[in-house]
Parts: C-alpha cells; sequence; structure tokens
C-alpha cells in the first residue's frame, strides 16, 4: 500500500550544506533522510520539504514528505528513522498525509525567525542560534522600519538571487520584534521568501538599529529595486525556519 507520509523536523544546520540534496556534497539534510529510507526499504524514495534552507540555517518546524510503499504506520516509520538519524536532526511528528499533499506546493505561509545577540558577553549555550552584535540596537527604529516592509511588495532588493525570470513579489503578514534582556528575536510571517531574503530584510533592520539607515529609507529600498541598495547578509547561524503552515 502506497502512503504519502508527512514529518515534522527540527535540525541544527550548522554542520550541514543545507536541505537540498546536491551533487558536490552528501551533507544535507535531505539526503541523511534519503539514505536512511534507502536502507529501510532497498529502494530510492525522494523527500520533498516545505523549503530549502541554507547552508548553516536551522528548524524548529520544517515539514517534509514522501511516499513509500509499507504497511508500517507513519509513527512506526518515524521511529525508524530517528533510530538512524544523527543527534542534530531529528523527527518530532509524522502523519499519513493526503495523497495529494505536497510539503512546499501545498504551503500558505511560513514564519522565519533571526535571533541577535546585543554585547560582548558570550552566551554559551546561544552563541550557536544567533548573530552576536557587540553594540545595542534600537528597537523601535527598527520597528518603524518594519512596517514599511509589510504587505505585498517586489523585494528584488532583498535576495541574492540573480536570475531575472521569475517573480520577486511577495506578501509579508507579520513582522514581529522582540527583545528581552541582550538578546532580540525577529519574526518574519509571509507567503513565501526570495533566496537570502529573511538574512537581507535582517541585516537592512540591523543597520537601521546601528542609526545608518532610518526607516524612512525602506520605501526607496524596496522601489530601487538593486541588491546593493539594501542592508547587508546577516550570517547564516541566526536564522531558524519555525513554522509551515497550511489549511
Amino acid at each position: 500500500m502506497i502512503k504519502n507520509i508527512a514529518i515534522k523536523l527540527q535540525y541544527d544546520g550548522t554542520n550541514y550544506s543545507g536541505w537540498q540534496k546536491q551533487g558536490n556534497t552528501g551533507n544535507t539534510i535531505q539526503n541523511k533522510l534519503e539514505k536512511i529510507l534507502f536502507k529501510m526499504l532497498g529502494e530510492e524514495i525522494e523527500v520533498h520539504g516545505s523549503g530549502r534552507t541554507d547552508a548553516g540555517v536551522h528548524a524548529y518546524g520544517q515539514v517534509a514528505n514522501f511516499k513509500i510503499k509499507t504497511d508500517m504506520t507513519a509513527e512506526e516509520i518515524m521511529d525508524n528513522i530517528n533510530k538512524f538519524l544523527p543527534v542534530d536532526i531529528g523527527i518530532i511528528s509524522a502523519w499519513e498525509a493526503e495523497p495529494r499533499f505536497h510539503s512546499r506546493l501545498n504551503a500558505i505561509k511560513k514564519t522565519y525567525r533571526y535571533k541577535i545577540l546585543t554585547g560582548k558577553i558570550p552566551a554559551v549555550f546561544t552563541e550557536k542560534y544567533a548573530f552576536r552584535h557587540t553594540d545595542s540596537l534600537n528597537i523601535e527604529l527598527m520597528r518603524s522600519a518594519s512596517e514599511y516592509l509589510i504587505g505585498k511588495h517586489d523585494f528584488k532588493s532583498f535576495t541574492d538571487n540573480k536570475k531575472g525570470n521569475k517573480s520577486t513579489v511577495r506578501t509579508i503578514e507579520s513582522i514581529e520584534i522582540f527583545q528581552s534582556g541582550n538578546e532580540i528575536n525577529i519574526d518574519f510571517t509571509g507567503d513565501g521568501f526570495l533566496y537570502h531574503m529573511v538574512r537581507i530584510l535582517s541585516g537592512t533592520l540591523i543597520k537601521v538599529g546601528e542609526g545608518e539607515l532610518s526607516p524612512e529609507n525602506i520605501t526607496q529600498i524596496i522601489e530601487d529595486k538593486n541588491r546593493n541598495s539594501s542592508g547587508p547578509l546577516a550570517p547564516a547561524k541566526g536564522l531558524m525556519l519555525m513554522e509551515v503552515f497550511y489549511k
């Protein structure tokens, strides 16, 4: 019996070359899962992820699916895969999805979080998952700037994808910036994100927090449709895919 198995998984992306399997390396999340499924079933199984997280990017709530011929339940499949996964990757739930469910094509929105640590004092148990910014940042200015980014815009200024044949229009539903002590989290929720988009948005908001850009500059950056107008690419280790939403 062919089943469409959906899984929710978490991973620490520090030691991996991203989600998507690549010809020059087997060190990706997708490749790890597919190799285990091959050992389990003796056949090639393609695992579809909801999105392609970059090298060094983490996931708290990545969703994926794959079709296999088996009598095992979704929970039994999850348990078997988890036995062979490295400690920095784990499936936290699994279920039998409808035959036509596709983790990427059926996703309606996603939330990414970018984490920043301010100050010079190391945070041993957090540094691995955050960008260290040694100076303080003006949170109120960053919040004001984020308001200009909410809504449907052409985000061509906020991607490193140089191929011009795909639409760069996306809708950001919300940007929430909250601080606890020296930790700043920026949560982006939208219908989709371009290559490096969240990291460039974060780098741009950091520049606003530093006082190098004003909130009002964001409008012009969007209108420029030019990558050179926006801020720097924030380091990968601060980014985490938090949640994928479906109907």
